[in-house]
């Protein structure tokens, strides 16, 4: 397999170009001992194609970087294993290897893409937990790109659940980006999910790959939820791989007058199906929802949760955000009681500081 994994690392060469010369040889190993002559015979192959691979066989440390791999604990799945996804596999540009931390997503349960604007805005934050919360309850999977924003809330909202949750990178599996979310890829693979990437480990999350791995993305899911973007958002980009390849397209409407929901408006108007509630949206899907407690319901059985003082504090937050201050006024505790309980809520996962003392709900 280290061969395998030698011909997957090799960059600059098409993936498409990798399994056609694999095809031909049969095996990465012959790829590797085979003759320059040789190798320029294969027409689909240019002169820098060549290069690259003839460079790469220089390489002398192979044993040592595929044994550094397999000490990360990351897998290396090669297109023509029985354990690559087979959604992944009918794509026209499928990837010749992915790397994985942690699981793959399931191939019998229903998968969701769930993606949106980095700077999004309470109201996009609330429904991207909202519905991955939902939707995990029931047992389907969601999958994102772990940025900042949506992508991030989509994989929080799932855990909450105690759902399972995928996170497809632009960098290397062993390499967390952004590094804030920590915290977010140790307790995806705690609860079961999973880090994936095309790029191989140690890869640094450079600009020219999250265009790729968006494809990714889409690929492994049955719908893309995009829950806000803007008229120029990369999200779009998304959503026209996920069409070329088949998928359902839903997005969340969004004030007329906010222009991180002008993308979301313009897929609607253009025929996206309509996000009105992760009710609606099971309903169509067929799948029965678990969980029937109305929203003001699930409001009490979380502050019960809370002490009395925690309590207080968080019944003062909502989607518009507050200060410190505010909560002070509101309250009557004082500045060092309110910023403890600040930091116990946000810990708790039931707020969320959106900017430096700005404080919402998260769920």
């Amino acid at each position: 397999m280290k061969y395998e994994y030698w011909l997957a690392c090799i960059r600059g060469v098409s993936a498409q170009k990798k399994i056609c010369l694999r095809e031909y040889m049969k095996t990465a190993e012959a790829i590797y001992y085979i003759e320059e002559t040789q190798l320029r015979r294969f027409e689909f192959l240019n002169e820098k194609d060549c290069n690259k691979i003839i460079q790469a066989k220089k390489k002398k440390d192979l044993d040592v970087d595929y044994r550094k791999m397999c000490e990360k604990e990351i897998r290396f799945i090669p297109c023509f294993s029985e354990h690559y996804p087979k959604r992944l596999k009918e794509i026209a540009d499928y990837p010749y290897a992915i790397y994985v931390k942690g699981a793959l997503p399931g191939e019998r349960t229903k998968k969701a893409a769930l993606i949106g604007a980095r700077r999004c805005t309470p109201y996009g934050e609330k429904y991207a937990i909202d519905f991955a919360k939902a939707l995990a309850e029931c047992g389907v999977e969601i999958i994102s790109g772990m940025a900042r924003g949506i992508d991030g809330m989509g994989h929080r909202g799932a855990l909450l659940a105690g759902g399972k949750t995928y996170a497809v990178l632009g960098s290397g599996v062993d390499v967390c980006y952004p590094r804030e979310h920590i915290g977010l890829y140790v307790d995806i693979l705690e609860q079961g999910g999973g880090i994936l990437s095309e790029q191989p480990p140690g890869t640094a999350p450079l600009p020219q790959n999250f265009p790729a791995r968006n494809r990714i993305i889409s690929g492994l899911s049955d719908a893309v939820l995009v829950m806000e973007a803007g008229e120029k958002s990369g999200s779009l980009i998304t959503v026209d791989l996920a069409l070329e390849q088949g998928r359902d397209v839903y997005a969340l409407p969004g004030p007329i007058n906010s222009s991180l929901s002008g993308g979301c408006n313009y897929l609607i108007h253009q025929g996206a199906g309509l996000l009105l509630s992760p009710e609606a949206l099971l309903e169509e899907w067929e799948i029965r929802r678990k969980d029937t407690l109305s929203e003001s319901e699930k409001t009490v059985k979380n502050e019960k949760m809370l002490e009395s003082a925690e309590k207080l504090v968080y019944s003062c937050l909502g989607l518009n955000p507050k200060t410190p201050d505010q909560i002070v006024r509101e309250t009557k505790l004082c500045v060092k009681k309110v910023l403890e309980l600040l930091v116990s809520l946000e810990l708790q996962g039931y707020i969320r500081e959106i900017s430096k003392n700005y404080y919402v709900i998260s769920r």
